[in-house]
């Protein structure tokens, strides 16, 4: 069985390594992530997450793994932030407050078969001051990023308090991760 990534995140990559795993090949699905009208966070990162999954071709000997990362404040999604102040914008809403990381992974078998899981993580960031936001936009460690930072960096000093999957805020859930591969037939240590 060979393992397809089908994100071009290099966090996914060094997660995947952490279970031993390393792809025969990474493609980037390359899909509109734009939420459809009406549609709730976690129905949006599992359909995120399969449809990625969905897009890359696979040979018959091939196992797709795919995620998407949300990060979800009530029922609005927070996307990436392409611009500063659209990451401006994020850590404001996300000053003081808790919201969740939703992150979900899609696997598809050398059958087809999809399966996909979702981690919930409930992150709350101290309250942040201008001093802090204007060096974390200066850092651009944000940008691209679901909404507007990367807990494997600078914002982790932001965090106060974490329930959930760690890894699962990086981008792939392990334990979920794991699970779906040894599901679909990989070999894991």
């Amino acid at each position: 069985m060979r393992l397809v990534l089908a994100s071009t995140s290099p966090r996914r990559r060094d997660l995947l390594a952490r279970l031993g795993v390393e792809p025969a090949r990474v493609a980037d699905p390359a899909i509109d992530e734009t939420p459809l009208p009406g549609e709730l966070p976690r129905a949006h990162a599992l359909r995120l997450a399969e449809a990625k999954a969905r897009a890359v071709e696979r040979a018959p000997d091939e196992i797709v793994l795919a995620g998407d990362t949300v990060i979800a404040l009530g029922r609005r999604v927070l996307g990436k932030a392409e611009n500063e102040p659209e990451l401006r914008g994020m850590l404001g809403l996300l000053s003081g407050r808790r919201h969740h990381c939703l992150t979900a992974v899609c696997v598809v078998d050398a059958s087809g078969k999809a399966r996909t899981r979702l981690s919930d993580t409930i992150v709350a960031f101290k309250p942040l001051n201008g001093a802090e936001i204007d060096a974390y936009v200066a850092s651009g460690e944000g940008l691209g990023k679901a909404g507007g930072y990367a807990i494997q960096g600078r914002a982790e000093a932001f965090v106060r308090f974490l329930s959930g999957s760690h890894s699962g805020v990086i981008g792939l859930p392990l334990f979920e991760t794991r699970a779906l591969l040894a599901a679909a037939g990989m070999p894991l240590g």
